[in-house]
């Protein structure tokens, strides 16, 4: 059985020495880099399975690398590591197309379970049963895999997550949606912290949308959401 691959970037060398040697005890493969310049070319390298950034590196930080590689893979699952002062900051880096987050200082565990429910996640990827690959969404036409979103000409490229969180209310439709369901769904558990990234993205999709009178979502107070298609 192959070894789930994963590039940590962290520029404390002490901790990534003992991070990288306790994935690699549990039987992970680990490439490790320190220095943000550097990361791009080494995940075009080694094509990982899961990405562990650190927010704070030399030269381009967590957010821009995760930016970088969204550019070339909207799949690859990616955990930041950030230290609790840098927390806020998150709701930023997660319009970049991250899927998770952990807090310093952590516990293996907690990181093992994080990279276990992300590639669990990533596995689960796949079509709506009994739809097709493209759908209409009014006058939309959505892309599940290319993650796009066209209406005529004009095609807007979706984040990882705007693609799953729209394909989930699509698959939904004109039912009420929960929205802890949604957040257990995406993002694993319904912290505070997942809560307000779910409240970012759905104001970014109603931005996306908002052209076309004959969709909305919906919030139901206290509830979670309703997607209609008239």
């Amino acid at each position: 059985m192959s070894k789930t691959k994963i590039l940590y970037v962290e520029d404390e060398m002490f901790l990534g020495k003992i991070v990288k040697e306790s994935l690699e005890s549990r039987g992970f493969e680990v490439v490790m880099e320190s220095d943000g310049a550097d990361v791009l070319q080494t995940f075009k390298r080694i094509n990982p399975e899961v990405c562990v950034l650190d927010v704070m590196l030399p030269n381009k930080d967590g957010f821009t690398l995760a930016g970088e590689i969204r550019e070339v893979d909207q799949k690859v699952p990616i955990i930041f590591l950030t230290a609790k002062t840098q927390t806020d900051d998150l709701v930023k880096g997660f319009s970049t197309g991250a899927n998770d987050y952990i807090r310093k200082p952590f516990s293996m565990e907690e990181l093992i379970v994080r990279i276990d429910n992300a590639m669990r996640y990533r596995r689960n990827d796949r079509p709506i049963s009994g739809n097709p690959d493209e759908v209409k969404l009014g006058k939309f036409q959505f892309h599940l895999t290319r993650q796009t979103l066209m209406a005529g000409r004009e095609e807007k490229k979706l984040s990882f997550r705007e693609s799953e969180l729209l394909k989930l209310l699509y698959e939904n439709r004109d039912k009420i949606i929960d929205r802890k369901d949604i957040l257990t769904l995406l993002w694993g558990n319904d912290s505070f912290f997942n809560s307000r990234n779910l409240d970012v993205y759905i104001t970014k999709l109603r931005g996306y949308l908002k052209d076309d009178d004959s969709l909305a979502i919906i919030t139901i107070k206290g509830i979670g959401y309703r997607f209609i298609i008239a």
